[in-house]
């Protein structure tokens, strides 16, 4: 029996969607509107990064979330990025403290149900550092706090393929 494969929980702010997002040329800008916010988000993004994160997930070799401001209009972002389906870590439409607390409840979650992690976001991995940092530690999660203004780079990718070829 196979076991199941790592979650990754995955942010968009800062994380897919950064002002500087394009590894080697301009990001690819697209418009999405929020019915949480009643406003329409500019967001710039990575191509290889979408095709990777949906590769990953269709394939099977990770079960990516949605663990974002977003959850609630994930329908939206995955329609505008071309991306199958994601389960959510949460659906009601959080912001600030109450957003940072069901993430940190979510990566938890994961780890109570003795899954391997991958979770890749700007903030929150620093905010809750004394609460995650022992996951890593024990090789059971990467953690993946990129730089707000470019979000995850193609290194960050080759670390998280790495992470997905090591035994649990």
């Amino acid at each position: 029996m196979t076991p199941d494969p790592p979650v990754w929980l995955l942010d968009v702010d800062g994380v897919l969607n950064a002002y500087r997002a394009g590894w080697y040329s301009a990001p690819r800008v697209i418009q999405v509107y929020s019915t949480a916010d009643a406003y329409d988000y500019r967001i710039r993004y990575e191509p290889r990064l979408i095709d990777a994160i949906g590769r990953l997930h269709v394939t099977g070799r990770a079960e990516v979330t949605w663990c974002s401001t977003w959850c609630s209009d994930a329908p939206a972002l995955e329609q505008a990025l071309g991306l199958p389906e994601l389960p959510r870590a949460f659906t009601e439409p959080f912001t600030g403290l109450d957003a940072s607390l069901a993430k940190l409840a979510a990566a938890q979650r994961v780890i109570a149900a003795g899954r391997r992690l991958i979770w890749t976001d700007d903030v929150e991995i620093d905010v809750h550092a004394d609460v995650c940092a022992p996951w890593a530690a024990t090789g059971g999660a990467l953690l993946i706090s990129p730089d707000a203004g470019r979000g995850l780079r193609a290194r960050d990718l080759r670390r998280i393929e790495r992470f997905l070829h090591q035994q649990p």
